[in-house]
């Protein structure tokens, strides 16, 4: 909390010294909070397309049980795949955290995290619908 205040004020004072940051020297993007944003968003997609492709096919298939199996899924697989995530950029140092050298690092967690919050719902609805209609 502390660093983030220092950095507002830091920045006010550099803004009141007439020196803008808007003449194309821009600070480097945090990977930090990138991630854990990323990471934050995915997971309401993910639930979202979750509840809605998981109540459809309970509607189609009327097996209430594949709404619980989704939910197993969730809680204990996919939560801790995205904190793994998030762990990996949390442990960066401040330099590290501002360095552009991990943008090409960054990109393909983002896209991985992304991949993985639309494909997830979908591919574990069809699994499970899947296998009632083995079971039938």
């Amino acid at each position: 909390m502390n660093k983030a205040l220092d950095h507002t004020v830091e920045a006010q004072a550099s803004q009141s010294q007439g020196t803008s940051q808007s003449q194309g020297t821009s600070q480097s993007k945090d990977w930090r909070k990138g991630m854990s944003d990323t990471v934050a968003y995915s997971l309401l997609a993910y639930t979202g397309l979750h509840i809605f492709v998981t109540v459809g096919a309970i509607q189609q298939t009327g097996a209430k049980m594949l709404a619980l199996a989704a939910l197993v899924v969730l809680v204990f697989g996919v939560i801790p795949l995205w904190r793994r995530f998030e762990h990996r950029w949390s442990a960066l140092s401040d330099a590290q955290a501002h360095d552009p050298a991990y943008a090409a690092a960054y990109r393909r967690d983002q896209i991985k995290v992304w991949l993985l919050a639309i494909g997830l719902p979908v591919g574990i609805t069809a699994l499970l619908k899947g296998m009632i209609a083995l079971a039938a």
